[in-house]
C-alpha cells in the first residue's frame, strides 16, 4: 500500500490514523498539491491529497480511501453496523471535512503556518482572528452538545471521531484549542482522541516539523 500526501494535511492524517488503527503497513510519498508528481496526477485527477495505491488499484479522496480500507480490513470496525449510527458517523466525517476544514485548515493553519513558510504568502491575522472568535465557537458548541460519552457515536472509535480529531490537530498546530471552561466535554474528548497511539506520534511529528513545542 502506498499513500500520496503531505503530513500536515488533515485529510492525509485521517487516512494514516485509519491505517494505524487497523495495523496496516504502508509507505508514504510526501506529495504537495503545488508540486505534484506525474504519478500522483494520474491517480488523483482533481489534484487533491491524499491519493492511494494498493497493488494495481488506485483511489483518491480521504473518505473514499477510508471506506475502501474498512471493506478490505473490516476489523477493528470504524464504521458502525447499526444503520443510524453508521449514518451519524458519516455525518461527523462530513462535519469535519466540509464544516471544520474550510475554517481550521484554510483560514487558520494554511494562513498562519503553511502559506508564510512554504509559499512566502503574508499571514492575514484579521482572517485568522475572525475564524477563531466568530466562526469556530458555534461549531465547538455543537460538538459539545453531541458528546454523550467517550466517542461521538456509540461506544467505540469511528470514522467520525478520526475525521474530527484530524481537523483539530491542525487547530492545535495553529496555536488554538477549545477553552476547557467553555467546552469541557469537547476539550476532554480531544485529549482522549489525540492520546491514542494512532494519533499521538503523528501529532508529535507535525510539531517537530514546524518547530512547535
Amino acid at each position: 500500500m502506498k499513500l500520496f500526501g503531505a503530513n500536515p494535511s488533515p485529510f492525509v492524517r485521517k487516512v494514516k490514523v485509519v491505517l494505524a488503527e487497523k495495523n496496516l503497513q504502508f509507505e508514504q510519498e510526501q506529495t504537495f498539491t503545488f508540486a505534484p508528481s506525474a504519478e500522483f496526477k494520474t491517480i488523483s485527477p482533481l489534484g487533491r491529497i491524499p491519493a492511494f495505491q494498493d497493488g494495481d488499484k488506485t483511489l483518491a479522496d480521504s473518505s473514499i480511501i477510508s471506506a475502501y480500507l474498512e471493506r478490505i480490513h473490516p476489523q477493528p470496525a470504524l464504521y458502525p453496523s447499526d444503520p443510524y449510527n453508521y449514518a451519524r458517523a458519516l455525518w461527523f466525517e462530513e462535519y469535519a471535512d466540509s464544516g471544520l476544514a474550510p475554517i481550521i485548515a484554510t483560514k487558520m493553519f494554511f494562513n498562519k503556518i503553511v502559506g508564510p513558510l512554504m509559499m512566502k504568502s503574508p499571514f492575514d491575522e484579521a482572517l485568522f482572528r475572525k475564524a477563531e472568535q466568530e466562526e469556530l465557537p458555534p461549531m465547538f458548541s455543537y460538538l459539545e452538545g453531541e458528546l454523550k460519552g467517550d466517542f461521538l457515536v456509540g461506544n467505540s472509535l469511528t470514522i467520525g471521531d478520526i475525521s474530527i480529531g484530524s481537523q483539530f490537530v491542525n487547530l492545535l498546530l495553529s496555536g488554538v484549542s477549545p477553552d476547557a471552561a467553555k467546552w469541557p466535554k469537547l476539550a476532554a474528548y480531544l485529549g482522549r482522541i489525540h492520546s491514542r497511539p494512532s494519533f499521538k506520534p503523528l501529532i508529535e511529528g507535525d510539531k517537530k516539523m514546524f518547530g512547535i513545542k
